[in-house]
């Protein structure tokens, strides 16, 4: 009589295993919720033998964590060749792509881990100093003014931008679309108009300046 074969996971496999099961679990609950016991259970090994492969439940929290922010920081990357305005919606475009078709997971992150969970604050601090960094160099790109209020105007743009993707209506025919030009829109009014008087014809002048790089 002859069993079914059972294949060997190497450690690293097994490792990726438990993470990818941590984070498909992230998709319905928060991290305070994930369960290190149902994470066993659904990879075929004891609770026991998870520790075997990470230090602590701590520990494997910041490996999952950290693979999902990875994964965020790489959909956002624009390719470096682009012109300036290509980059900078090739990066609102990543950026929004990827929270739709991970909004699950992202809001667990973003609006849970750090707060209840002090030992992931420094992965998700730099991720947002990461994406905060193509703000300003998109900034940079485009010709906008530089200022000294530019670090705290990029992270403003952040927030404004993850409030609007993660709470945008998009049942209608183009809503990703008129959700990606809206970011654009937001980012040109208020990063174009730092250090300066704000008036309808300034930001009507910055995006002029915006739709002629991009037609150029």
């Amino acid at each position: 009589m002859s069993g079914k074969r059972i294949t060997r996971l190497t450690p690293d496999q097994r490792r990726t295993q438990l993470v990818d099961i941590g984070l498909e679990m992230l998709a319905d609950r928060s991290l305070d919720e994930l369960s290190t016991d149902e994470v066993a259970r659904r990879a075929g090994i004891s609770r026991g033998l998870l520790f075997h492969y990470f230090d602590s439940k701590r520990d494997f929290y910041r490996a999952v964590v950290a693979k999902e922010c990875a994964r965020f920081i790489e959909a956002v990357e624009p390719d470096p060749a682009l012109a300036p305005v290509a980059w900078l919606r090739s990066f609102i475009d990543g950026f929004v792509a990827y929270v739709l078709e991970h909004r699950q997971v992202y809001l667990a992150l973003v609006r849970g881990a750090s707060g209840s969970h002090p030992a992931v604050a420094d992965i998700l601090g730099e991720t947002r100093e990461a994406v905060a960094r193509h703000v300003v160099d998109a900034q940079r790109r485009i010709g906008m003014p530089e200022t000294p209020r530019l670090d705290i105007a990029s992270r403003a743009w952040m927030a404004f931008a993850e409030e609007a993707v993660t709470g945008w209506p998009l049942g209608e025919p183009g809503a990703r679309e008129e959700l990606a030009a809206f970011l654009e829109s937001s980012f040109v009014s208020l990063l174009g108009t730092l250090d300066r008087p704000v008036g309808l014809a300034d930001m009507a002048g910055m995006a002029d300046v915006v739709a002629r790089q991009a037609g150029a």
